[in-house]
């Protein structure tokens, strides 16, 4: 019998075309750069930031589904449905809620107004602090997000080839940055119409195989049914269960929207189309697109399931990592096709620098925005608006590189960030959503309500994420045995992943035990009941004196607006420090 060292050295078989599929996707990617940079010489501030707001439909569509579904989902959404089942796809009803709450209440308000950073919206709806509030949070995220970004697919790398993380993760965020900086937006959408294209292939071409080498989709499903693995929604309403039907609907629409409708990383790209009506048919191809994504996703985590049933990878460590089972697995199937590893990786490397120069491109809108303009005296010239926008990019990547050292040790990456994401996102939603529904909170009861929700939310998921990391909260997996394994492994790791929910469990602090989907439900909850609090000690705002168009178009009507010329409030003759600042107006 062979051992573990052996069977992996068999699999890493990454040849020379394999290097070629996955050099070729860089080299595309470099080239568009390239060409948007120099050919169509894309240099004033908004063909940078926002394609001159006359991008396509199509191309922004799959530019946010390459963005939003990044490589953290193509790897651990597998991982996911392979321990513990499909109920996290019941979240797809969420993703569904998401486009109706956003096409209706949040989009209609962003891309009627002359914008460039989502954040300018809080300055004019309430003050400066909480533009300043807002872009902080904004950067803060992007910060500790982008690193996991680039950290996973070099997990998949350093899997089919041995070659180190570190290695390959500066070799990425260089050609990222090159292509970002050099191209602006034009050239993060054409690359991410090229990378969804590579992933949608990429997860298509997994399945079939896989499914053709075990028999057909009638054993993958049989063996799931077996192994509870197909299972319907779980109607409990204890919001201790990890993933149940409410916190993936309710939590899910919070979590998506506030991701959609809010984040600059996404806004950006509905900003970028010439009316709202184009904006909206992005939007409903973008959930379209989710959707078929995720469900080839999950699909891979039934035929990964159905492959390893007798001989379960992640116990017997042939996969080191969690999120390293997918790419274990295309090895397995892809291995003996010449090539075909190489694009699997390369389509999950695509989802990785989509991610990327989404958030460097949105990072140098924010800084040059937010942090630049607003502190001038005289405006900057074109030379120095793109040396900003340009050095914004480097330098954030230079100093995600340093930070996959500190990522590589916080474990499964799916929950992890989505966890994390919500300290953040869920107080800067809540501020949001107190600006477009309710017109009488003013500047002072919306900060201190953001404020208060950030240190809620530091404490319980970093509470939460130190009592995983210690053991004292684990979750039950799905059937998972080594009974047959061909190969010889150290059995001191077989009860690794075969975990449960700890004894000492019941003695953590309740809210530590909340699922990750309600965070940034929680968060935002927070945000607004404080801020409505903070009504009592700071005074309102006088509602028939906000500028209508700051408010959700269903709210406009229940309250009447002394004078429509705040209706051009965001002419894009007026600058902002001239338009109507709303919390001056407080009774």
């Amino acid at each position: 019998m062979s051992n573990i060292e052996e069977v992996l050295g068999e699999l890493q078989r990454f040849a020379w075309p394999d290097y070629v599929a996955f050099v070729s996707m860089f080299l595309l990617c470099i080239g568009i750069g390239i060409y948007f940079g120099f050919m169509n010489k894309s240099v004033s501030e908004d063909d940078y930031m926002l394609g001159g707001r006359k991008m396509l439909v199509i191309p922004i569509a799959f530019s946010l589904v390459a963005s939003f579904v990044s490589g953290i989902t193509l790897l651990g959404l597998p991982t996911e449905v392979y321990s513990y089942g499909i109920q996290y796809l019941y979240v797809s009803c969420g993703v569904i809620g998401m486009g109706v709450v956003m096409g209706v209440f949040y989009l209609p308000v962003f891309h009627d107004l002359n914008i460039t950073s989502t954040y300018e919206y809080l300055e004019v709806r309430f003050d400066r602090r909480l533009r300043l509030y807002g872009s902080v949070m904004f950067a803060i995220m992007n910060v500790a997000y982008l690193p996991i970004v680039i950290y996973v697919p070099a997990l998949a790398f350093n899997q089919v080839t041995g070659i180190g993380v570190h290695t390959i993760t500066p070799i990425v965020c260089i050609i990222c940055v090159f292509y970002t900086s050099l191209g602006g937006l034009k050239a993060v959408v054409w690359t991410d119409v090229v990378q969804a294209i590579s992933m949608l292939g990429a997860l298509c071409l997994v399945a079939i195989k896989g499914t053709r080498d075990i028999g057909g989709a009638g054993v993958v499903l049989e063996r799931a049914w077996s192994s509870d693995r197909l299972e319907a929604p779980d109607l409990s309403i204890d919001p201790t269960v990890r993933h149940t039907f409410w916190c993936l609907f309710f939590g899910g629409i919070v979590y998506w929207t506030q991701t959609n409708a809010v984040s600059q990383n996404m806004i950006q790209r509905y900003l970028s189309l010439p009316s709202l009506g184009d904006a909206r048919k992005a939007l409903c191809i973008f959930c379209v697109g989710v959707l078929i994504l995720m469900a080839l996703c999950g699909y891979n985590g039934l035929l990964i399931y159905a492959t390893y049933q007798n001989c379960d990878p992640l116990t017997t460590k042939l996969a080191k990592a969690r999120d390293q089972l997918l790419p274990l697995f295309v090895m397995k199937t892809l291995g003996e096709l010449p090539g075909m590893t190489g694009l699997f990786i390369a389509g999950v490397f695509s989802a990785a620098l989509s991610s990327l120069s989404t958030c460097l491109n949105s990072m140098s809108a924010v800084v040059l925005e937010d942090f630049v303009k607003p502190y001038v005296k005289k405006p900057l010239s074109s030379s120095a608006i793109n040396w900003i926008m340009r050095l914004v990019v480097v330098g954030v990547g230079v100093l995600c590189v340093c930070l996959v050292y500190v990522v590589e040790h916080m474990g499964t990456v799916l929950q992890l960030t989505m966890s994390l994401e919500a300290i953040t996102n869920g107080p800067l939603f809540g501020i949001f959503t107190i600006g477009l529904f309710l017109p009488w909170i003013n500047g002072n009861s919306a900060l201190v309500g953001g404020v208060m929700g950030v240190i809620a939310m530091s404490w319980v998921s970093l509470n939460a994420q130190w009592a995983i990391a210690s053991g004292a909260i684990t979750y039950k997996t799905k059937p998972l045995n080594v009974e047959q394994c061909d190969y010889s492994f150290n059995v001191t790791t077989s009860l690794a992943n075969t975990t449960h929910l700890g004894a000492s469990a019941e003695d953590i602090f309740p809210l530590y035990r909340i699922s990750y989907m309600w965070y940034t439900t929680f968060g935002a909850s927070i945000t607004i009941f404080v801020a409505l609090l903070g009504t009592f000690v700071f005074g309102k705002n006088n509602p028939n004196k906000v500028d209508p168009v700051l408010l959700t178009p269903c709210i406009r009507k229940f309250f009447a607006f002394g004078s429509e010329k705040h209706m051009d409030a965001f002419r894009p003759d007026i600058p902002l420090q001239h338009k109507l600042r709303n919390d001056e107006v407080a009774l």
